[in-house]
């Protein structure tokens, strides 16, 4: 059974334009509302993972998730890890992501006391089209301003907001923040805040055929770039989790059914993955 999943629309005060666009969503109720920052792709109960698309005007708050085993002694949850790959970027867009070498738990604890710039502690990367980054459970992180990205993540919304760049919604009110846990769950140790830790890798859509992003327990996640005309086929073991497909773009079918871009489908019961393109298309393929 192919079954194609209906987004769901979530609205963020820090949301952008691109997802109106990419998704086709209609406008027409949108006057006096937040902007749209997420669209819940693929979100099944029975997955351990979930897929999303998020679009920022502003940056997200600078924030962190615990991993399984916080998470189910505090919010009776699975933890977060989670992974991003760049559909679209601004000039100068970038994503704030691990601690400078210099911040200590103590340092951090007496900045967020002091209601310092806490962007200023974080690593800033700059992104474009086709990077990739693996965001471990206990990673401090934001997406910053102008970013277009897919997400794979576990199957939770644990999310505690350590900053939030002192901002406050349509009402005038500023979001809950989270510092004691948050503080609780962050990695401080260095080699868990550089760029071979967060798995760093670029030109992802110049790639030819399948490559593996990386392999989480909850998540097996790959990209495959097809040329007009190619068929990809893959056995499925059924007895497996579920496989799951986003097109990030192009004309292509899965077992014969089309698939529009920005389009997503899980395969349940199938004996193998047959993925036609027409066009050059680029696919995340969730195992």
């Amino acid at each position: 059974m192919i079954k194609h999943h209906k987004p769901t629309i979530i609205r963020k005060i820090w949301g952008g334009h691109k997802l109106l666009q990419m998704k086709n969503i209609s406008t027409k109720s949108s006057l006096g509302l937040e902007p749209i920052g997420e669209t819940l792709e693929i979100s099944e109960k029975t997955l351990p993972y979930l897929a999303k698309f998020i679009d920022t005007n502003e940056a997200l708050s600078i924030q962190v998730h615990p991993g399984d085993e916080y998470a189910r002694i505090h919010e009776n949850s699975l933890g977060k890890s989670e992974c991003w790959i760049i559909l679209e970027a601004e000039i100068d867009a970038g994503i704030f992501l691990g601690l400078k070498s210099y911040v200590t738990k103590e340092f951090l604890e007496n900045a967020l006391l002091e209601k310092k710039e806490i962007n200023e502690l974080l690593n800033f990367y700059p992104v474009e089209k086709g990077d990739f980054f693996f965001v471990p459970a206990g990673s401090i992180h934001a997406i910053g301003a102008g970013v277009t990205l897919a997400e794979v993540q576990q199957n939770s919304g644990i999310t505690y907001r350590v900053w939030d760049w002192n901002r406050v919604d349509l009402l005038g009110n500023a979001r809950d923040l989270h510092v004691k846990k948050s503080i609780d769950v962050i990695e401080f140790a260095q080699e868990k805040n550089n760029p071979d830790y967060f798995q760093m890798k670029k030109n992802l859509l110049e790639r030819q055929g399948l490559s593996e992003l990386c392999h989480h327990f909850d998540f097996h996640l790959f990209i495959l770039n097809l040329n007009a005309g190619d068929v990809f086929k893959k056995v499925l073991d059924k007895n497996a989790r579920p496989c799951s497909v986003m097109n990030l773009t192009g004309d292509i079918s899965i077992n014969g059914i089309k698939v529009d871009s920005y389009g997503s489908v899980t395969l349940e019961q199938e004996s193998e993955l047959i993925i036609n393109s027409s066009v050059k298309s680029t696919l995340l393929i969730i195992f």
